[in-house]
């Protein structure tokens, strides 16, 4: 092959490299077109009535308890009643040794009866003498003497008659009886043991129908606890209900019967407490429950699907879906959260449309476009709030 040809084949190579050099570009350029949109789901902020459940870690109390401690000392001489039993009021519980008691009651009632026999001695004698004086037959002065023994005599039974009422109170309180009706505990003492008046703990006996949980308030709610205690529907509505720790739920009709007098300062909170029939007894006092409190809003709130919120440096974010389809950003303060959905505080207006399912795919701008139903199977159209 001459020269000439050689350089014929040069101008075809480079021709064609040249030729496919540019249907390369072309096709390029073809394939940096805009992206299709983002498949989405989509939800429309509504304005709701919301009723949330609200959680309050509570401690079961008995509204009627007492401590069995003895007022008068000695030895136990005897047990009425079995651990845990059900007790009536003004029933014999313990009975502690008598002896001496009795004895001073006895010693009591003599000094009584010798009081009064002198009383009326003196009595006699002034009447007596009373009547002598006024026939000018004793002086003046022992009808004075006569009515000043008298004087003492009376005070002298007075005094008998109050060690009497002393003794035969030590004498009553020797025996313990039930204060109230209720279920007695386990008892701290046995049989010949030494009690101390006012210090010695005997039992603990407490009425456990009806009952009640306690919880801490934080005193921005105290305003809605105070309507909900003078409101007489209240207990009608089942607004509380206890959770046992085992997680079954107690469903008695609850209703507020007090609310603490001052809020703690170290804790921000106030003291409430909920009443509760107990008749099976399923509530025993100390346990730990939680209490589930049913919170109404008084007006209709902004609602949104939970899994429509992305979180980023702490601040809440959803897309908004805006002209030409186009998603956007917005921060967003939230409410409570409840079921699947989430109360809006601000950042959203009632009927905006917000991008739910494909968050994570969906850019700044992007444009984004309805999925096929079976894309996001179970998605909603909106998360609706729980209505009464």
């Amino acid at each position: 092959m001459n020269t000439t040809n050689y350089i014929k084949l040069g101008f075809v190579i480079l021709g064609t490299v040249t030729l496919a050099s540019c249907g390369g570009n072309k096709n390029a350029g073809m394939q940096q077109g805009p992206p299709p949109p983002t498949q989405v789901t989509k939800a429309t902020v509504t304005d709701q009535e919301v009723i949330t459940t609200d959680s309050y870690p509570g401690v079961v109390v008995a509204l009627n308890e007492v401590e069995l401690r003895p007022q008068v000392g000695g030895y136990i001489t005897a047990i009425y009643i079995k651990d845990g039993q059900k007790v009536t009021k003004g029933q014999k519980l313990y009975e502690i040794d008598r002896t001496k008691y009795l004895a001073a009651h006895t010693s009591a009632q003599a000094n009584v009866a010798v009081a009064k026999a002198n009383r009326d001695k003196a009595k006699k004698d002034a009447d007596r003498y009373t009547r002598l004086a006024e026939q000018d037959a004793v002086a003046k002065q022992r009808v004075d003497y006569a009515l000043t023994d008298l004087a003492n005599a009376e005070s002298q039974v007075a005094a008998a008659q109050a060690q009497l009422s002393s003794a035969a109170n030590d004498l009553q309180r020797s025996i313990i009886v039930s204060p109230l009706t209720g279920t007695i505990g386990i008892s701290q003492v046995k049989l010949g043991a030494l009690a101390s008046p006012g210090t010695t703990l005997l039992n603990t006996v407490s009425s456990n129908n009806p009952i009640a949980v306690d919880i801490a308030v934080n005193q921005s709610e105290i305003p809605r606890f105070m309507r909900l205690q003078k409101d007489a529907k209240a207990e009608k509505d089942s607004l509380f209900n206890v959770q046992l720790q085992d997680g079954s739920i107690y469903n008695g009709q609850g209703h507020i019967t007090a609310i603490d007098r001052a809020v703690d300062p170290q804790t921000g909170t106030i003291k409430v407490r909920i009443s509760y029939p107990n008749s099976e007894g399923r509530l025993l006092a100390g346990m730990t429950v939680n209490l589930k409190a049913l919170n109404k809003s008084s007006e209709h709130q902004l609602v949104i699907p939970y899994k429509a919120v992305t979180e980023q440096l702490g601040e809440f974010n959803v897309f908004v879906i805006g002209d030409s389809s186009k998603a956007e950003p917005r921060i967003i303060k939230l409410g409570k959260q409840f079921d699947k959905s989430v109360v809006v505080k601000s950042g959203l207006k009632q009927g905006e449309v917000i991008v739910v399912d494909g968050v994570q795919n969906v850019k700044p701008g992007a444009v984004v476009t309805d999925a096929p139903a079976d894309a996001a199977p179970g998605a909603q159209p909106a998360a609706g709030a729980v209505k009464k």
